[in-house]
């Protein structure tokens, strides 16, 4: 484990009864958040990142899929940056009181005495409010839940105070802990020692982590995640013959089948008001997200995509079709590869905006191999046989076997095993399912950062607990 254990001389703080503490946690990321009860093996609630904002007088924010329609005066909002770490703090709380308490906690029904149901009528009209108010103010919502949060490697000491003074400050919560997320997808591969490659929606990182810790002079990162695949799907689209126009679907009334290649024959929805730029990006990304699932793959290898040969080889292979949201399809075959072997050669991306194109140090195999020289070469051969790869954008087929050629080519001489959980969900939610079985850990409750802990120390008892 990360902490040492108390001596057994100190009596611990905080000894919760065994199985019965319904810990919560929360993991959230750039392109979702999720929540859920330790223990459980998919997270309860998972929410985009996203929220929608009200730009009208009363100007409010709006949280969950259900809620992100168009309307007049609303823009598309995160409350992450693409580094994912939390930027607007007073939406998060929002957003995490949302999941946590709304979608989490069964509705308490007040105690006859206070629910001002049983007062005389006169009462009722003056004090009856007052003591209901009160009533209210004295109850928080989480104070018999301990929560366990996670963080990205880079996070920022403010930041992490930050997260402690709004769980002990405005929900009461009678502990907290906050986790690195690969320490937490080890975990959930249960390997204690691991590479850990995750490659999320807004970026790659990858990370060392040695019985529990991070080496912080292993972390690694880069832009080479599920944005950067949309904007190489972008430009694919753009100077395909004919050009492929993307139209998203809440702007389609209806539309004919039309053969491959053929025009799009569709009706355009009409809004009596101006739908947003930030709700159609949003929107679009929701096409370009089902292109990566059913289209885009990962030339497996031997070798790069572009060697000679291999590219000959891969036009006479199947293609895939898809069919847009306004009804135009196309076969899609050796383009669909093209797109993602930017993530491995430099030189292979497709021409973007200098802006999005990649370095050679930020494609994945750098990004290993730099990882592994910052640390004691005696670890390499220990890491290089437990390689954990986590992250939805890591799901694009073919994307493990390319993984395991490009390390077998880099390190030849040593052994390489890569644990990728088969279950989507497992992959998608790792850092989640890893806090799960923690802080479930009979032997994780003298872990916890207590309340009374924090009202002696302050906030910057997480930097000395949390390493």
């Amino acid at each position: 484990m990360a902490q040492q254990p108390l001596p057994t001389t100190a009596q611990p703080t905080d000894i919760y009864g065994g199985d019965e503490v319904s810990a919560l946690v929360l993991d959230p990321g750039y392109c979702t958040t999720r929540a859920g009860f330790a223990g459980e093996d998919v997270p309860k609630s998972v929410l985009p990142s996203f929220y929608g904002h009200v730009t009208s007088d009363p100007p409010k924010d709006v949280f969950g899929d259900e809620c992100l329609i168009p309307r007049a005066d609303f823009e598309i909002r995160n409350y992450m940056n693409r580094d994912s770490i939390v930027e607007d703090w007073d939406v998060a709380n929002k957003v995490w009181e949302h999941m946590l308490i709304k979608r989490l906690q069964p509705e308490r029904p007040t105690h006859p005495s206070k629910n001002g149901l049983n007062d005389e009528p006169k009462e009722a009209d003056t004090e009856g409010d007052v003591a209901m108010e009160e009533a209210e103010t004295q109850e928080k919502p989480l104070q018999e839940n301990p929560l366990l949060i996670t963080e990205a490697p880079w996070n920022t000491p403010k930041n992490r105070e930050k997260a402690i003074e709004l769980v002990m400050e405005n929900w009461s919560c009678p502990a907290f802990w906050l986790s690195k997320t690969p320490v937490l997808a080890a975990f959930a591969a249960g390997k204690a020692t691991a590479l850990v490659i995750d490659v999320g929606g807004a970026n790659t990182s990858v990370t060392a982590i040695h019985d529990g810790m991070v080496l912080k002079r292993s972390v690694q990162r880069s832009p080479a995640g599920g944005l950067w695949l949309s904007s190489q799907i972008r430009h694919l689209w753009r100077t395909s013959e004919p050009p492929v126009n993307l139209v998203p679907t809440y702007l389609i009334e209806n539309k004919t089948a039309v053969d491959a290649l053929a025009p799009a024959q569709y009706r355009e929805r009409k809004f009596p008001f101006q739908v947003s730029d930030s709700f159609r990006l949003y929107e679009e990304e929701r096409t370009l997200t089902e292109f990566k699932e059913s289209v885009v793959e990962v030339w497996r290898g031997p070798g790069k995509l572009g060697a000679p040969g291999n590219e000959d080889y891969v036009k006479t292979q199947p293609g895939r079709v898809f069919e847009m949201p306004d009804g135009y399809n196309q076969m899609w075959r050796e383009q669909r590869f093209k797109v993602t072997e930017g993530l491995f050669d430099d030189n292979a991306g497709l021409p973007v905006p200098e802006s999005e194109r990649l370095t050679k140090g930020q494609t994945i195999p750098e990004l290993i191999k730099a990882s592994l020289s910052a640390i004691d070469v005696d670890l390499r051969g220990n890491l290089l046989a437990n390689v954990v790869v986590t992250g939805s954008s890591s799901l694009i087929n073919g994307f493990n076997d390319r993984l395991n050629n490009e390390l077998t080519a880099m390190y030849p001489g040593l052994k390489i095993k890569i644990h990728a959980a088969g279950l989507t969900s497992e992959r998608r939610f790792a850092p989640w399912i890893g806090g799960s079985i923690l802080a479930s850990l009979g032997t994780f409750h003298q872990m916890w950062i207590s309340r009374k802990e924090y009202e002696e120390n302050g906030a910057n008892i997480v930097e000395k607990r949390c390493k």
